[in-house]
């Protein structure tokens, strides 16, 4: 089963090589929401060198985003810090503070944090947001799936009305609502929801 992640609990993760070695840990996370993916992550060193370094973490030398670590070949995957773009250059905008706004025109909430999935492709599949007046649910935290390439003009996300139906509460409902979002887009899909993932801790996705 997938993990998803909000992205800001990835800070201080071990990146570890396939041989067992930590090489640093995550500084920041970078995000590339054009492509609606993890861009990659600046890194920091771990223990008494924990301050930044001058390495970083294309998303392309990633071998795996796992629960507890970034795995990675060999600490060859490392390259210089300016390959990685900075966050606000490669994010769009898709930020902590950014604006959502439905395509209707209405102002439904502000980003708190950006949730992305565990694996092989660090995808962005949706948004923790605090909610607006304007969604009945005013001061509740909601998560909103996305679709693959999220649409941002400035430091505004743009999302279609009829998503908000499908805000959620939790990152086990975030995680089923990516699951029947994937299920409705296959050829022949017969519309039918699986049973709910169901737990605490960080949403999971068969």
């Amino acid at each position: 089963m997938n993990v998803l992640m909000r992205a800001s609990r990835l800070t201080k993760r071990p990146v570890v090589t396939l041989g067992g070695e930590a090489v640093a840990q995550v500084k920041d996370v970078v995000l590339d929401a054009a492509g609606g993916r993890i861009a990659g992550f600046t890194l920091a060193g771990r223990g008494l060198l924990s301050g930044p370094l001058r390495k970083s973490l294309p998303w392309a030398g990633v071998y795996a985003l796992g629960v507890d670590a970034v795995m990675i070949a060999s600490a060859e995957a490392l390259e210089d810090r300016s390959a990685v773009a900075s966050g606000e250059e490669a994010s769009g905008g898709l930020v902590r503070g950014a604006g959502v706004l439905t395509d209707q025109g209405v102002r439904v909430g502000t980003v708190v944090d950006v949730v992305v999935e565990a694996g092989a492709e660090g995808r962005i599949v949706g948004v923790e947001m605090s909610a607006a007046e304007s969604t009945g649910r005013h001061e509740h935290t909601l998560f909103l799936p996305l679709d693959s390439r999220p649409a941002m003009t400035g430091d505004t996300l743009m999302v279609p009305a009829h998503d908000m139906e499908r805000a959620v509460e939790d990152l086990d409902g975030l995680a089923a609502a990516v699951r029947r979002k994937r299920l409705t887009e296959k050829e022949g899909d017969n519309g039918k929801d699986g049973p709910e993932v169901m737990g605490t801790g960080e949403g999971r996705m068969p």
